[in-house]
């Protein structure tokens, strides 16, 4: 029993240390903005989580390699479409955080949910409950509460409206990603990381904004490997072992603590629209982390390779040598009916009917 509990205990450190080494990063961020464009740190972010993770992929166990399932040609699309809106989210990102303070860029990357849960529902045909629904609308109306810079005339701040677009971004590239989730996270990061890393650095390049500040672009190359590199791996680990609602319910602190260390290191006092968000935020987080879904469903035969072990109820074909915990080969899932709470990953794409 105590066993189960320091083996959970770990995993939901896991989902911590992920949203804090990304709600650190906006600030962090805003400060190397002084010295390195925005365009060039969008590239250095992203190519510091690459390289980062390709040497840790170096020092993995090699047993360890092979129990992962690799991106093949099928996946293609969906890994191009990745790295393309890893090179704009980025850079929509930081133009918005020139332009806006860091506190409400922090709070504003809440509407990446509400991105992500609309576009699978609507392009990819996902079931959204009636607390995600919920969810959607509190963030939505938080984040024009901090978007709008003057009431009487309803004019936004291009800051919040290219925060919201970075956000836009991501959310599609979420639907991407999770179609790649099966495969090996590692690999996922390194493509992530140096393509979309290398082709946003040429871009500055060709526009001439770039910096040779060793110590800011070193800076900027540490931060991306820990906030958009081990951040993603130490999410996906614990994803896999918390299961996602109980991981997004731990990752959903990251814009709070950006938020909390802006007001600390830049002494901003926090406006009354920005509390007012930040109430309308919290529900709203609240309701979309403890979303439970539950109903008798059907599980197609299917035939796919990813990591897995026999403990999850879903994989229960044999081994003429028995395998015990994880490991990776191309498997088939029988017909299966059954009923439990899950979400709409990669084993329940099902339609719901009502």
């Amino acid at each position: 029993m105590f066993s189960k509990f320091i083996h959970e205990f770990i995993f939901i450190f896991y989902a911590v240390l992920a949203a804090l080494c990304y709600g650190a990063s906006i600030p962090i961020a805003k400060i190397l903005l002084n010295n390195i464009p925005p365009i060039f740190m969008a590239g250095l972010l992203y190519s510091g989580a690459g390289l980062g993770m390709l040497l840790l992929n170096f020092c993995r166990n090699k047993n360890h390699r092979k129990t992962e399932a690799k991106i093949t040609k099928k996946e293609l699309p969906y890994t191009i479409l990745m790295v393309i809106l890893d090179v704009l989210a980025p850079v929509f990102l930081m133009i918005g955080l020139l332009k806006n303070n860091a506190a409400t860029v922090s709070l504003l990357n809440n509407f990446e949910i509400v991105a992500t849960s609309l576009i699978a529902m609507i392009i990819f045909k996902e079931a959204i409950g009636k607390r995600t629904g919920i969810a959607i609308i509190l963030i939505t109306i938080a984040s024009i509460v901090l978007s709008v810079d003057d009431y009487s005339s309803l004019s936004f701040s291009l800051g919040s409206v290219l925060v919201l677009l970075a956000c836009i971004c991501w959310g599609i590239e979420n639907n991407c990603t999770s179609k790649l989730s099966l495969k090996d996270p590692l690999e996922i990061v390194i493509i992530k990381g140096i393509g979309s890393g290398l082709t946003s650095l040429m871009i500055a390049f060709v526009l001439n904004q770039y910096s040779i500040n060793i110590f800011y672009i070193l800076s900027t190359l540490l931060l991306g490997f820990v906030a958009y590199g081990l951040s993603i791996y130490l999410y996906i680990y614990a994803q896999r072992n918390l299961g996602a609602a109980r991981t997004s319910a731990y990752y959903a602190i990251a814009p709070f603590i950006g938020s909390g260390l802006s007001f600390v290191i830049f002494k901003e006092i926090p406006t009354i629209s920005y509390m007012v968000a930040l109430a309308i935020m919290i529900v709203g987080v609240y309701f979309i982390a403890f979303e439970k879904h539950e109903h008798l469903h059907i599980h197609e035969k299917l035939k796919h390779e990813h990591r897995h072990n026999h403990n999850d109820g879903h994989h229960n074909h044999i081994h003429e040598i028995p395998i015990v915990g994880e490991h990776n080969h191309l498997h088939v899932h029988n017909l299966l009916k059954h009923r439990h709470q899950h979400m709409p990953d990669i084993h329940h794409s099902h339609e719901h009917k009502d």
